[in-house]
């Protein structure tokens, strides 16, 4: 069934067509032929998705009179197989209604690279990323995606100071992409004696990963150093300069690479990420040059604003976007992230049909 929000969209849509038909009926409107082309066309828009929320409806009525045959005996097997056919009937109608309102990301099923970097609160900061690479990796793995870290400098403690993971799979991009932005714990941390809580942060970026034909980078454009990976030390210490870090010049960003054993390899990786993170400053300028409230769309980079809190406390997950309050923080960590990411894509969903 449409949510009711969707419902209500619709309907607004509906008052809309009935208000153009009445511009186009005013005499000063009809001798207007560029006035006249705007409003049929923005009719025709109306009139394509109308009709099947008309079929919508109707299908919902026969439906109820159906149901009410299902009393009856004899009607009884009739009766299941028109619901039955009715309910294929409405998933189409429900699919084309949305797919209409809210056109599919062209970016969904691309591999989401998600880079997590601790920010305010030192090693428990660092702890805090730790956890959030597991739950992405959790995430991942419930899903049946490919996720495999391709980047992490670790702390003594176990903890992240930053970490890079590809997650690659059928809408990989269009679910992860709503976790860009500021994440905050507040728990008492297993260092802390006296009892006290403690409140850190981490900031996640989600990006699309962009092709080479859509990202033109010039080795020109490219400054790149080699050092020694870093690692846990003794034995396990890399002795040749594998790891990679790479400046793009003309924007300053910088990447960096060394969970590979070669430098063709770490190279590689490091660029893979380099061509996301100028695909996604290529979509944010198209996306200010169309329209300048939209820079603050979810999954875009911002990522100053806290997002999400994780408070151990009291068992609770809060995602400050939507004001949605989840009391099951172990398994939001443990990667149970539909609740929310569902709640988060219908927000986008209702808020893009808003500005259309």
């Amino acid at each position: 069934m449409l949510e009711e929000k969707v419902i209500q969209k619709l309907e607004e849509m509906k008052k809309e067509y009935e208000g153009i038909m009445e511009e186009m009926a005013k005499p000063e409107v009809a001798s207007d032929a560029e006035k006249v082309r705007q409003l049929s066309k923005r009719l025709d828009q109306l009139e394509e998705i109308l009709s099947r929320y008309e079929k919508y409806k109707k299908n919902i009525e026969e439906e109820k009179e159906t149901k009410n045959l299902l009393d009856d005996p004899e009607m009884r097997p009739l009766a299941e197989e028109e619901i039955e056919r009715l309910r294929v009937e409405r998933e189409k109608l429900e699919e084309e209604i949305l797919s209409q309102l809210f056109p599919p990301d062209p970016y969904a099923d691309r591999t989401a690279i998600i880079e997590i970097r601790a920010a305010t609160g030192g090693e428990e900061a660092a702890l805090f990323a730790a956890d959030l690479v597991r739950m992405y990796l959790r995430y991942a793995e419930r899903h049946g995606y490919k996720a495999e870290i391709i980047h992490a400098n670790m702390t003594g403690l176990g903890g992240y100071k930053e970490a890079i993971i590809t997650v690659e799979g059928k809408g990989a991009y269009s679910r992860l992409k709503y976790e860009s932005g500021v994440h905050r714990v507040q728990r008492i941390p297993e260092t802390e004696s006296g009892g006290r809580i403690h409140t850190s942060t981490a900031t996640v970026a989600v990006l699309p990963e962009a092709e080479e034909v859509e990202v033109e980078i010039k080795e020109e454009d490219l400054e790149i150093e080699t050092f020694r990976s870093s690692g846990p030390g003794g034995q396990h210490m890399q002795k040749n300069e594998t790891a990679v870090r790479i400046r793009h010049i003309p924007t300053g960003i910088v990447v960096v690479c060394q969970d590979e054993r070669s430098q063709s390899q770490n190279k590689e990786r490091a660029l893979r990420t380099l061509r996301a993170h100028l695909l996604e400053m290529k979509r944010r300028q198209q996306e200010e040059e169309l329209a300048a409230q939209r820079r603050a769309q979810i999954g875009t980079g911002a990522r100053s604003e806290k997002i999400r809190t994780y408070n151990f406390i009291q068992n609770r997950v809060t995602d400050h976007r939507i004001g949605l309050t989840i009391y099951r923080l172990d398994d939001i960590l443990d990667g149970d992230l539909d609740e929310i990411i569902d709640a988060l894509a219908l927000n986008e969903k209702m808020l893009s049909g808003e500005k259309r």
